[in-house]
């Protein structure tokens, strides 16, 4: 069998001029990166008078190290439903090289359901995370050395909340005391590093419309406290016009293609679990300009990457969703079951009928939170026997939702059309769509609301330092932004060993941030870090590269 990598090296894709042309994208919107990627202007936007397609939204059940395949199946829906005779596009996140070399994997798909060139995706693509590396660290020592040189803001050294980012798994980074060795070599402090995709610049050139949105966005992000508790913002350090110069081109959209070559708009990586885990907005609406149906993923399960796509994204852009895929694999609901990773391949219908809660409650979360009709795509693997596919399409179709077979891993885009033919039959029907909680709302509301109507937790529990917090950005008028739960992603509850549809909890917050640049507040639960690290085997171990630039084990 061959592997990822394997597959997308035999594959013969067209020239990205054809891809473009193929969705009527002018080529006076494109910039070339070599002969399979491009950049697409976001003037595109201003200047199309097309109407916007359907927006379908593909989110999964909790993940497990069975795997779900989010990412495979929104590839092979829009291949499936060109397939069907659809002009479809898929708009997804540009993975980030942490996890490309740790061991949660890359972000481009799957077996027959991938976009390329995947090495490059999966690496550097087309530049846009060194950039906001960049700008976000040109901050950070704009920030010291404003310290260094008389510090007339009157910044607390001991109120900096601005950390420096890098794009790798790196644990030493997390802690840090840095500007040692004497009065020339900066102001001696704690300091620390998150992971780039955790960074504010992140989510800000995710939401940001253009380059004067970016900078107003950029201008407004806080990154200390002064002595006498006012903020302090980039624009006081006049850093905001320099790092949107470091920015201008990473806010374009990438355009790619899958290995059937449907249009694919790969842009933005933030984290879901640690941020709002969704591709840009400006992919997301060019998607939308270009393509009948627009297929984007958010990251994670439903109770993450949707609740934060609708509450955060679809809300601040004025996005409506027209049908939501929730990917299940039966592997993975008998592990939420019990059952142990090792034997994920036997039949277990009493270990199936115990994980099924947790696809049922992400269901029921979807039709009646969020008020958007959707479908139970089944990731098929060899092992899945007919007994357990019935019991899953039974215990669905009891809460008025079909299940749909999804082999789009094996067979690629032939492998989706019954997905696609559910997909398009649910986009044609009305919808309730609605937010989770009003804005208006007091943040510990908020917060409360997300935690019992999502995750079903009988309710939220703020620790002191929480509590001061919530007090202290109320008083500077943040209270009504809307909230950007970092939550481990393997359970509902903030306790990752909690599986299936875990009942009696309460989440406790106990951190809150302001992300005023995004537009919204970070509420800390759990033991969630903003800097990952490597497992003990990395995926880096097996990384190559041949005399020919060939690369190789990469998935």
């Amino acid at each position: 069998m061959l592997s990822d990598i394997e597959i997308a090296q035999q594959a013969n894709p067209l020239k990205i001029t054809d891809i473009a042309k193929s969705c009527n994208i002018d080529e006076k919107y494109i910039e070339m990166y070599g002969n399979y990627k491009a950049k697409v202007d976001y003037r595109l936007l201003k200047e199309s008078s097309e109407p916007d397609g359907k927006l379908i939204l593909v989110t999964a059940i909790t993940p497990t190290p069975a795997g779900e395949g989010k990412t495979t199946t929104s590839v092979g829906l829009a291949d499936a439903l060109r397939k069907i005779g659809k002009n479809a596009v898929v708009a997804l996140r540009e993975p980030s090289l942490g996890p490309v070399f740790g061991v949660k994997g890359g972000a481009a798909g799957g077996g027959y359901a991938q976009v390329v060139p995947m090495e490059d995706i999966n690496l550097h693509f087309t530049g846009d995370f060194h950039a906001i590396g960049a700008a976000n660290n040109l901050l950070a020592a704009m920030l010291d050395n404003h310290i260094q040189q008389g510090n007339a803001l009157g910044i607390d050294v001991k109120q900096i909340t601005w950390k420096r980012a890098v794009d790798m798994n790196d644990r030493q980074l997390r802690h840090i005391v840095d500007g040692l060795g004497g009065r020339m070599q900066g102001v001696p402090r704690e300091d620390g590093f998150e992971i780039t995709v955790a960074s504010e610049i992140m989510a800000v050139l995710c939401l940001a419309s253009d380059i004067t949105d970016l900078k107003a966005r950029l201008a407004r992000m806080i990154v200390a406290y002064t002595y006498d508790g006012k903020p302090v913002t980039a624009h006081d350090l006049k850093a905001e016009g320099a790092m949107a110069a470091l920015l201008k081109d990473a806010l374009k959209p990438n355009l790619v293609q899958t290995l059937e070559h449907t249009p694919a708009f790969i842009h933005g990586g933030p984290f879901a679990n640690i941020a709002h885990g969704c591709n840009s907005v400006t992919a997301t609406r060019m998607a939308l300009k270009v393509g009948d149906y627009a297929v984007t993923e958010a990251g994670f399960a439903a109770d993450l990457g949707a609740e934060k796509f609708i509450d955060i994204k679809c809300r601040m852009a004025g996005l409506h969703p027209s049908a939501v895929v929730i990917v299940a694999t039966v592997r993975a609901l008998k592990y939420h079951g019990g059952v142990p990773k090792a034997e994920l391949n036997n039949e277990n219908l009493e270990a199936l009928k115990k994980g099924l809660p947790n696809l049922l409650q992400h269901v029921d979360n979807v039709k009646n939170v969020f008020g958007l009709p959707c479908v139970v795509a089944i990731n098929a693997f060899p092992t899945d026997t007919k007994a357990e596919l019935d019991l899953v399409e039974e215990k669905c179709s009891e809460l008025g939702v079909n299940v749909a077979l999804s082999e789009v891993w094996a067979k690629g885009g032939e492998g989706g059309k019954a997905l696609a033919e559910e997909v398009v039959r649910l986009c044609g029907q009305p919808n309730d769509f609605s937010f989770t909680y009003p804005l208006e709302a007091s943040i510990e509301e908020k917060l409360e609301t997300i935690c019992k109507r999502v995750y079903h937790a009988d309710g939220v529990q703020l620790t002191a330092n929480a509590k001061k917090q919530a007090k202290q950005l109320t008083e500077l008028g943040f209270s009504d932004l809307p909230i950007c739960m970092a939550k481990t992603q393997y359970s509902f509850s903030d306790d990752a060993s909690l599986l299936g549809a875990p009942k009696g909890f309460t989440v406790t917050v106990r951190n809150l941030k302001v992300s005023a640049g995004a537009g919204f507040i970070v509420a800390l639960t759990g033991d969630i870090m903003t800097m990952p690290g490597l497992p003990k085997a990395p995926a880096a171990e097996k990384i190559d590269v041949n005399e020919n630039g060939k690369i190789t084990g990469l998935f």
